[in-house]
This record gives C-alpha cells, structure tokens and sequence, in this order.
C-alpha cells in the first residue's frame, strides 16, 4: 500500500525539520562542550567516557534550541529503545485501531459433534495469542459443534517468510522467554510457564504448567528444601534440554513461597503443534488425526476468526514491557501488510520508506534490522530519534504513543526510577550487553515538555543508568 501524500502542513513539518538538520552542526558545536555536573558524575562513577554516550534535550515542539546536545550526529545501536520507530510507524502507517485477525476454516461435514475432515488455523501474525485467547478461539470451534475432529488440525503459518534460527544465536540465553522468534502463529510467546506452590504436608511443590504440551512429559511435584529461598531456580536443577520431557534434578526451597517461572520451549518449531494439540485434549476433545503444519485450501471460507486487541493496546505491552518478539511481530507486520510480504526485506523498505517521508533525511536513515532492538546492526542517532519524538508529538496518534512508554515511577521498566525532583516522565528503556539507553518525554517544573534522548555503546554501558537518571532530572529542572 502506498504511503499517503503529504498534506501542506506535514511539508511545512518537514521543511522545518530539514532546516532544523542543516543548521544542527552549529548548535551542536555551541553547545556540546559540557555535560550537568550530576550527569558528568555519574559518568565517571561508572567509569563510562564521555565519548561512549551520546545525549540530547531538545524542545518537544521544536520551537527553540536544544537545551542540551552531545555527540548527537553518531550512530549508535539504541539497544530496544529502537522500539520507539517500530511502534510509532505502525501507529501511523495502520492506525491505532488496527487490530490482527487469525481465521479459522472447517473443510468437511460436522455431524453428531464429529468433524469429518480438517480444521485449519492460519496465523496471520498476531502477537497477542497467549494461552487464554487461545482457549477461547479453541472453544468457538467447539461452539460450531464440534467435539472430536476426524482429521488433522492444520496450523497454517505462510504469512510470514522466515528462516528458523537458533533462539541461543543472540546471548547465548536460548531459554530466555525474550529470545523468541517471531511467528505468523505466534502462540504463548512459544514458552512454558511454570508454577511451584509448596505443601508442607507433603513436603512437595506442586508443578503447573502452561500450556500443556502434548507429547512433552512434564514432571508434576518437587521435593521441598530447607534454608533461604535464594537462588530458587539454580536449586531446582531445571532439566530443559529434551523437547520431550521437562524435569528437575533438584529441590525447591520452601521459604519462596509460590513463585512463577517462564521459561522458552527447547524445540521452538513444534511449540505451537504440541500446544494446540494439548490445550485440544485438556479441554475433552478428541482428535483422530495429528496436529500438522500445512496450507489452507485456497477456496475454502473461514468458518470464524479471532481479533487481536487494538493496535493502541498491543504497543503497550511492547514499549512499557520491552516485549522484543511482540515489536518483531509487529515490524513484519508493517511489511505485510504494506508490500503484501511477510520478511525481514519488505519490513525494512517499508520503514525506510516510511522515514523519508514522514520524518526526513537531513540526519541519514537509522539502520533497521528487525525493529525490536534485540540486535547488534540496528543503529540510530540521538538527533534522529529527537527528531522522531519531534514529529510524533505533533502527530494525531501523540496520546496512544506516550501512553504506551513507561511511566517513571509508576509502571513497566520504569516503575522503580522515579524522578528524584519528583518531575514526570514517560521513557522508552533499553539494555543489551554493551549497550543502554533512555529516549522519551519529561515534563518540566515549568509545564514545558521537553525530548531527552541518552544513549551509551560501552562495556559498562548498563553501569550509565544513574547519568540517565541524572539527565532526565536535569531536564526536569527547567524553572
């Protein structure tokens, strides 16, 4: 789908911005000779050089010079503050009311509760098909009447075009729930999620899981331990490795409590088949066949789909709980439903196109990978996502994008760093190995909103925290 021509204001917008670039290297200059002392501090308490970071406050509206600007011409890999771009590209390339369909097809006669023939379920990229939406689209099926299926249940996952990869590619960390890789049928974040509640009684803890999956022999109770709680999950001695059975060679110390435990499934490609196929049984009903990858008949209708929430609600979970596969699934989106193909490609001409036109290239296009940050080659300057920021507060979709970041002190990634002039802001986070980075909001004493953007590339990149902090309260402090 093409973009929409630009009306006379968003060219003005635009005009303002170029000029606004061309004229950056001399407020740069101007003004990047020092940092705030409580800024430059922290820095050296963190043993992080000031030409590891770079950082900008400029005004929201772009009505004055930056207050504040430091290396902000470099590209740097933003970690997943690079959310922001996903998240406010899809606001205003599908709309915050748009919302992802997953259909389902019935191919054959339903008679005495019996289908007598296939049940397909095409994913069509939803990230927000976690094991109670799940249910529910199971239950309609069973809502049509249908009890046992005497066939196969079809999973049809086309609309994306990706390559499997190896979820411990990145860090290592392939059990990580945030490791996941994006999927047209994206069911549950493809992890296992474990419940322990310990009986004293018994000297046992109980062993929940969710979703069962079939095929997948799940050990149900623990021995309790004694002593403090500690590293619970070490003293578990969690066996994960064996996509057919998941024990623990351990114990669980008593003094937790209940305590909840995500982790990734071993063989991510067969999740959603054991899954289907297990809630389907958990549920009483029957299947005579198996449950399979495949394609839906070209000719055949959906019987019913499912909706996802709206766009507006989705990016939430993304930005305030730095959701990387959700952002993925919503980057490959933009390339579905833009040029008509689910992959990596099409989502990043879609972006570049996207940036050209709505936030200019006075300051070079970012770098895009796969949009959530979680990668080593995406990279953006502290002046381009400035300029993003400037642009999106004057854009309609405003209130669904700040919504969406964390509130400092309040909520999601930012809910234990509260302001300490008591200020507020609303901030997208973001932490890889080597890189770390706050970008975002912040409402002056004054009532003034200013942009605050403070990325570091270093070693001790996440040791920076407390500089960020002191920048933002800097910001803050505009009385």
């Amino acid at each position: 789908m093409p973009l929409a021509p630009q009306s006379a204001a968003q060219r003005a917008c635009r005009t303002f911005f170029l000029v606004l670039a061309l004229a950056a290297p001399a407020w740069t200059s101007a003004l990047a000779q020092s940092l705030p002392n409580d800024v430059d501090a922290a820095l050296a308490r963190a043993k992080v050089p000031r030409d590891a970071v770079t950082m900008l406050v400029a005004d929201a509206d772009g009505t004055r010079p930056p207050r504040l600007a430091w290396r902000t011409q470099v590209p740097v890999n933003p970690a997943s503050v690079m959310k922001l771009v996903t998240t406010y590209a899809a606001l205003d390339l599908l709309g915050p009311a748009f919302t992802w369909t997953t259909p389902v097809y019935v191919d054959g006669p339903v008679q005495n509760g019996v289908l007598n023939g296939n049940l397909y379920i095409r994913g069509q990229g939803d990230p927000t098909l976690v094991l109670e939406r799940l249910w529910l689209l199971l239950r309609r099926v069973q809502g049509l009447g249908i009890r046992t299926i005497r066939g196969d249940i079809v999973l049809d996952r086309s609309a994306f075009e990706l390559a499997d990869t190896d979820p411990a590619a990145f860090d290592g960390e392939g059990l990580r729930p945030y490791n996941a890789a994006p999927d047209a049928l994206l069911i549950n974040f493809k992890s296992v999620v474990m419940t322990f509640v310990p009986s004293r009684g018994t000297q046992t803890a109980q062993v929940n899981f969710e979703p069962p999956l079939a095929g997948v022999a799940m050990q149900a109770k623990v021995p309790l331990s004694n002593g403090e709680c500690g590293d619970w999950r070490a003293a578990l001695g969690g066996q994960f490795a064996d996509p057919a059975r998941i024990d623990f060679a351990g114990s669980y110390p008593a003094a937790c409590g209940e305590k909840v435990w995500p982790v990734a499934y071993a063989d991510p490609r067969s999740y959603a088949l054991r899954a289907v196929g297990g809630l389907w049984a958990e549920m009483g009903a029957g299947l005579t066949g198996q449950v399979r990858d495949g394609r839906v008949p070209p000719a055949l209708a959906p019987a019913f789909e499912v909706a996802s929430p709206p766009l507006a609600e989705v990016i939430r979970d993304i930005n305030k709980y730095s959701n990387n596969v959700m952002a993925q699934q919503l980057f490959l989106t933009l390339g579905l439903q833009q040029k008509k193909r689910g992959t990596l490609e099409a989502s990043r001409t879609t972006l570049r196109q996207w940036w050209n036109d709505r936030i200019g290239t006075g300051e070079g296009q970012p770098i895009f990978d796969n949009g959530s940050g979680l990668s080593r080659d995406e990279r953006i300057s502290a002046a381009a996502l400035a300029r993003l920021l400037q642009v999106a507060w004057r854009s309609p979709v405003m209130p669904e994008l700040m919504s969406s970041l964390p509130a400092s002190g309040v909520d999601g990634t930012l809910k234990k760093r509260a302001l300490r002039s008591g200020g507020a802001a609303h901030m997208k986070t973001g932490t890889l190995r080597d890189a770390a980075g706050v970008a975002g909001y912040v409402l002056g004493a004054s009532g003034h909103r200013w942009v605050v953007v403070a990325i570091a590339n270093n070693g001790n990149a996440t040791a920076a925290r407390p500089a960020f902090d002191a920048l933002v309260d800097w910001a803050s402090q505009d009385n």
